[in-house]
């Protein structure tokens, strides 16, 4: 095992800059997932910590060493695809001890290793199968053993679950998990999908147009994110954000563009009159007769919880309750926010802002 060092890494293809100055520092044995939407440089980024690009500037080190200039297979990396890459021609247990073979390891030790690790994923029993024969979560077993009977320092994951239908990727997040706090390996992991990066990183790595917006344990990002767009991208649903600005006079309270008024805390350190964004998460709203009126537009019933789609004001509002509410589309419907999870952003920067 070892940690990993990303240092003010950039990447350049040609006269176009896509990572811009990186810096993130992974401790040995962390699970560490890197998220962001489509085109912000994550997947290019493990990419570069695995050799398989170029790094344009900075450093990535593994370990002690840099290793700019050092070749994947000499790394001490295992990475886990997208597509799984299982050789068609070989069966399970080929393809797990393909690579030790290659380095020309002893035969009982390749046995043994490929033993050890079918026996962790459940795999005993598929070992004479051919990928063909084996459903998507069993090939990204195989995937996931192949990398394992190397024993590497770091493993590397490219959206390992991206093809696998909804219920088994929530059975393989799991297992992915376990498999983390039984061997302990630096795990460095790629995502779009921000509920895989909550549900299972020890911190998780914001990124957006080839920058880092924000590091923390997943309950850091969800309490205290950074700014706007964390704020907006860690949750599902989202949180809402009203734009407004802070009361001129009178009682303390958000004015939201579109007119609706809302509560402050009474000791709020805000400075009157300035433009603001107003975040409150679903969760965080309350059924209440003290509430301000929103007129519903869509009811979600998920069974444990009922998501409300309203209008406040202008603005759209989504709450979800524990209750089973009987609200109809066009009714009045009063929320309260909790006024400890509120949130204020400034408008111009985007930045979180401390509300005392």
């Amino acid at each position: 095992m070892a940690s990993v060092n990303v240092a003010n890494v950039r990447k350049n293809y040609g006269h176009f800059e896509v990572l811009h100055g990186v810096d993130i520092d992974i401790r040995d044995g962390e699970f560490v997932i890197l998220v962001g939407p489509s085109g912000c440089g994550k997947s290019t980024l493990l990419r570069m910590i695995a050799g398989l690009e170029e790094i344009s500037g900075g450093n990535v080190s593994i370990g002690s060493k840099v290793v700019n200039n050092v070749a994947p297979k000499e790394r001490d990396i295992a990475m886990v695809f997208q597509s799984y890459a299982l050789y068609p021609h070989m069966t399970v247990e080929a393809n797990m001890g393909f690579s030790l073979r290659l380095g020309k390891a002893p035969k009982e030790q390749i046995k043994a290793r490929v033993r050890d690790a079918a026996q962790i994923l459940g795999l005993e029993h598929l070992l004479d199968r051919y990928p063909r024969n084996l459903s998507g979560g069993q090939r990204q077993r195989v995937a996931m053993g192949r990398a394992i009977v190397r024993q590497p320092q770091v493993f590397l994951f490219d959206e390992p679950l991206s093809n696998l239908d909804a219920k088994l990727r929530v059975q393989m997040r799991s297992e992915i998990k376990q498999l983390h706090q039984r061997l302990k390996t630096t795990t460095i992991y790629v995502t779009h999908d921000q509920i895989e990066a909550m549900t299972m990183a020890d911190r998780i790595v914001v990124m957006r147009d080839g920058y880092v917006e924000q590091i923390g344990s997943p309950l850091d990002l969800y309490d205290r994110p950074a700014n706007l767009f964390v704020a907006g991208f860690i949750g599902s649903p989202g949180m809402n954000v009203i734009k407004g600005k802070i009361s001129s006079s009178g009682p303390l309270e958000f004015i939201a563009d579109g007119g609706a008024h809302l509560p402050l805390p009474e000791a709020a350190a805000v400075a009157r009159g300035a433009e603001v964004v107003y975040g409150i998460r679903p969760e965080h709203l309350i059924v209440s007769q003290d509430g301000v009126s929103a007129e519903v537009a869509v009811i979600e019933p998920t069974g444990a919880e009922t998501q409300i789609n309203a209008k406040l004001g202008s603005d759209p509002l989504v709450a979800t309750v524990r209750d089973r509410l009987s609200l109809k589309a066009g009714e009045t419907v009063r929320m309260m926010p909790d006024l400890n999870k509120l949130h204020l952003f400034d408008a111009k920067t985007e930045k979180r802002l401390s509300i005392g």
